[in-house]
């Protein structure tokens, strides 16, 4: 039994973005030369997701898959947006406080409604090994996604892998 271990990065926009990480976390498993096990893609970003879902094949005029757009048209129903201070109560004066020690703008701490989603879509993935591939059903894709709004950045997925 072992451990493997590797990161790539990924760019966001300033809206919700999903990206489609599937090839390359087989190439990362194919790398890794384990036939089983459990791999797990995880993201350290508390704005950002990971998720096993289908990909619908249509695409709206920002090029987001139409499932991911209903993901969230239903996560702004349950969690709106947040458009300005005071819409939730974080962030409050110590954090802007803060996070203006580490030269962020303000308006970038407006992004509660991405940890909020992010907590309830969680934030890694895991699936089996078994003969070299990954248990993602028929269908399933793996999915990299980022509520934050505020501003487009690099994020960082990491793949970790349990097996022989």
């Amino acid at each position: 039994m072992g451990t493997y271990h590797k990161t790539f990065t990924i760019t966001s926009d300033r809206r919700p973005t999903f990206q489609d990480v599937t090839d390359q976390v087989s190439e990362i498993l194919t790398k890794s030369g384990f036939k089983s096990g459990i791999l797990m893609v995880y993201s350290q970003h508390t704005t950002c997701s990971v998720m096993v879902q289908e990909a619908s094949d249509d695409l709206n005029y920002w090029g987001t898959d139409l499932l991911m757009q209903d993901l969230v048209n239903v996560l702004e129903k349950i969690i709106p947006t947040c458009r300005t201070e005071g819409d939730y109560l974080h962030p409050g004066p110590l954090h802007i406080k803060a996070a203006a020690g580490r030269d962020e703008l303000p308006s970038w701490s407006l992004n509660t409604d991405a940890h909020l989603r992010s907590v309830i879509m969680g934030r890694s993935s895991s699936m089996p090994i078994v003969e070299g591939k990954m248990q993602l059903g028929e269908f399933g894709r793996i999915y990299f996604a980022d509520f934050d709004q505020v501003r487009a950045r690099e994020r960082t997925v990491t793949v970790q892998i349990v097996g022989e």
